[in-house]
Parts: C-alpha cells; structure tokens; sequence
C-alpha cells in the first residue's frame, strides 16, 4: 500500500512530502525545500530506502535542500520539474541570498519531466501533469490508484498559486486547474504545497478563483 506524510520545511512551511511502498519499502521525497537532515530522519526512522526526490517547480522553499540531501544521501536520483524552469535554478544562490535562506548552489535535475511522463515508487505510478503558470515548469503527480495528487504549488485548499512571479500567467494555470485536476475523481486527495489538504471535488464546488467549467 502506498504510504505518505507530510513534512513541514523552512519558514514558509513548504509541505515536503515522504511517500513510501509498505511492502517494497521504496520511498521518495518531494520538493525538499530544506531541512535536509530532518527529511532524512523520518526516512531513516522508517527504515526505508530513499531512491528519488521529486520536484513539483523551481522556487527555493521547493528545491533549496535538494544539493545538501544529495550530500547525505548518494544515488538518489532528482527528478522534475519541467525544464521550463531551470531559469529559477540557475538564479539559487542569490535567490537563497536575498531570502536569507541556507546558500543552495546551482544544480540540474537528473531528468527534466514532461506532460504524461510516469516516475514511480515502489509498486505505484504516478502520472506527470505540467500545469503551467504559477512557474512555467510546475508539474503534479497524479497517482489513479492511490486517489493522490501532490499539487505542488499549483492548487490550494480554496485557493491556487500566485502567478505574480517572473514568468507567472494567471489564465494559463486557470486552464490548466480546469482541464486537467478538475477532470480527475470527485474524492482525489490533495496535498497542496502549504497548508491543508484537499480534495478535487471540494475545490470545483469551493475555490472561488476556478470553478468547475
């Protein structure tokens, strides 16, 4: 069965997220913002083995702990978002900077994801959905077996990611929310980026910045 929790990182409480298979003990984290050393407690603590770190989009309190993770833990491979944004990877270290953030220096994904990719844990596949707008590389993992969305900072409980960020379009992630989350099952949970989580079927009838068409 697949497993997660939820672990908040940095000042803006980023929701890292450990997903695990409970009979392969394969697990992933996602979007590793920082605090490396606690995400590798709750892997250890578990007794699980850590293949991948998944990254749903370029901003720091998302990515910032992927190059101090990789320090600690040797051959786990990085993979997301969309390369779209690899301009927000490249600027690292003085975005960190400027935040007051730990330095995160430079890094590359080992592999840029695509529209309709699959990445897996374990036993269980997750379809890639790049839902621009928020960046232009943000990217959700859609597991149809689980009901699990991790949504990054693409959708909210009652809410959806600021498009005020260089290279931000509001009506492109609108549209993206619309045609491809709202398609999914009424009862799909979602673990949104901050905060709470929710569920497809609440936003289509609670989000007031994107109804259901």
């Amino acid at each position: 069965m697949l497993q997660f929790q939820t672990i908040p990182v940095t000042s803006f409480a980023q929701n890292a997220t450990l997903l695990w298979d409970d009979q392969t003990q394969d697990a992933v984290l996602t979007d590793v913002g920082g605090e490396a050393e606690i995400l590798l407690q709750e892997v250890a603590s578990r007794h699980l083995n850590l293949q991948a770190i998944w990254l749903t989009h370029g901003h720091l309190d998302h990515v910032s702990g992927v190059p101090a993770l990789l320090r600690h833990q040797s051959g786990v491979t990085v993979l997301g978002p969309h390369q779209e944004d690899d301009f927000l990877l490249q600027k690292l270290p003085e975005i960190t900077r400027q935040y007051r953030f730990p330095e995160c220096p430079v890094f590359t994904p080992t592999r840029w994801l695509a529209d309709g990719d699959t990445v897996s844990v374990g036993n269980h596949d997750f379809q890639v959905l790049h839902i621009p707008g928020h960046t232009p590389g943000s990217v959700v993992y859609y597991c149809a077996e689980a009901k699990l969305l991790i949504a990054g900072d693409v959708l909210f409980l009652e809410s959806v990611g600021r498009s005020d960020f260089p290279r931000g379009d509001g009506p492109t992630l609108l549209r993206g929310i619309r045609e491809k989350l709202y398609t999914l099952p009424d009862d799909v949970q979602v673990i949104t980026g901050h905060g709470a989580y929710t569920s497809i079927g609440h936003e289509k009838t609670h989000n007031p910045y994107v109804r259901a068409a």
